[in-house]
């Protein structure tokens, strides 16, 4: 163990001590939310922009009650049928707040709805509108034990079932950052690509070992995960007082002074400006599992892409009937499967040398059936939160899923 890892180790225990003096009545108060109880999506952004909005849930084979929010047309449309359906997927510490915060004219959720799509807009396990579960309690230790590959087999595959099911249609797919690792995952494996028409990958992630932003790498490398697993921390929540802490500490390390967390982050973003940035931090950060986080960083560690490593070889034989993780091949996702690639030369978190090895597993894709765009001066923020996204990225979208339409 490192000295950086032992430093973690040392805030933790602190901060794990200092919580368990918090009675268990003020559990509720750590969270952060500035959503009145009881009002969703539809209600709290998209209504008051006059769209029309449904909200619907979704129980996964292993029992997550997950929200979606449905625009099934533009605010202009006339009544009647909505279009094609499109499914939105946030990144990781996000959740569906991330498509609806800007106005119509700079939000993609609004502006596919407006280009003729129906949108169904996804909220992950364990985020704010998706933390029920049919028995246990989002409190509960139990609830938190997963990683991501849970949301590739369980979440995706039940999200593009349900959207199939009530629409009569295979839905395009849209996912952004954790949400690209996701299904590209998931089509490596052969689920939910024969049940989508295409799928658009901003800031796509499949590798993390070129990834740069300073506060990241030290998560990764000090085994921040497992060290808060170890400490019985299964839910990772940056505004609880072990995570807060934790992240107060890092930020202290030469090199890294947080001054801008959003930049730290995710590179230097071209065009987001102030209020865009304060509207984000009103609704974000949300919680994911520690496991995901120790997932994101052994994928970081390690240079490949492969399910969750228990760390000790009996369990992971237990797991996948081998002493390591099985890896995911990027290469096996269907050649003919139509897929939009847009990255940023200025991410540090989807790099672009990490960019170039995924492209490289795809080398054999059909050409006719790949659209790749390189956005020099774009981070990954300015995929989903940037005020000219629309005219450098939405547009191309747009154009891309009425192509496969």
């Amino acid at each position: 163990m490192g000295p950086a890892a032992v430093v973690v180790l040392i805030i933790l225990c602190a901060a794990a001590a200092a919580e368990a003096r918090v009675p268990a009545g003020h559990l509720a108060t750590r969270r952060r939310d500035s959503v009145p109880a009881g009002v969703g999506a539809c209600a709290l952004a998209v209504a008051p922009f006059g769209y029309p909005c449904e909200e619907h849930t979704v129980t996964t084979v292993d029992g997550y009650i997950l929200s979606l929010q449905r625009i099934p047309r533009g605010r202009r449309a006339s009544g009647g049928g909505a279009g094609q359906p499109v499914l939105l997927q946030h990144g990781v510490l996000t959740d569906g707040m991330t498509w609806l915060l800007s106005s119509p004219e700079e939000s993609l959720a609004y502006i596919l709805a407006d280009s003729g799509f129906d949108v169904w807009v996804v909220n992950n396990r364990g985020t704010r509108w998706s933390s029920r579960h049919v028995s246990l309690d989002s409190y509960s230790r139990r609830y938190w034990d997963w990683s991501w590959d849970d949301l590739v087999v369980n979440d995706m595959p039940s999200l593009v079932d349900y959207v199939c099911s009530h629409t009569g249609q295979k839905p395009h797919f849209l996912g952004h950052s954790m949400g690209t690792l996701v299904a590209l995952a998931a089509f490596s494996e052969g689920r939910t690509v024969d049940k989508l028409k295409s799928a658009a990958l901003l800031t796509p992630v499949a590798y993390l070992s070129h990834m740069t932003t300073p506060l990241g790498i030290l998560l990764a490398k000090a085994f921040v995960g497992e060290l808060i697993t170890i400490l019985g921390v299964a839910e990772f929540n940056p505004v609880t007082p072990a995570v807060a802490s934790l992240f107060k500490e890092l930020c202290r390390h030469p090199g890294t002074n947080c001054y801008d967390l959003l930049r730290d982050f995710t590179g230097e973003n071209y065009c987001l400006n102030s209020s865009a940035v304060d509207v984000f931090l009103q609704y974000e950060p949300q919680p994911t599992s520690t496991k995901t986080m120790v997932h994101l960083a052994q994928t970081f560690r390690d240079g490949v892409l492969s399910k969750y490593d228990y760390m000790w070889p009996g369990v992971n034989v237990e797991k996948y009937g081998q002493p390591d993780p099985p890896a995911y091949n990027m290469s096996n996702i269907p050649a003919a499967f139509p897929l939009f690639l847009s990255y940023g030369g200025r991410d540090e978190l989807a790099d672009p040398g990490d960019v170039g090895r995924l492209l490289g597993d795809l080398r054999g894709h059909d050409p006719d059936r790949l659209t790749v765009q390189y956005l020099e001066q774009f981070a990954h923020a300015d995929f989903v939160i940037g005020t000219c996204a629309k005219d450098y990225v939405y547009n191309h979208v747009v154009s891309f899923f009425n192509r496969f339409n």
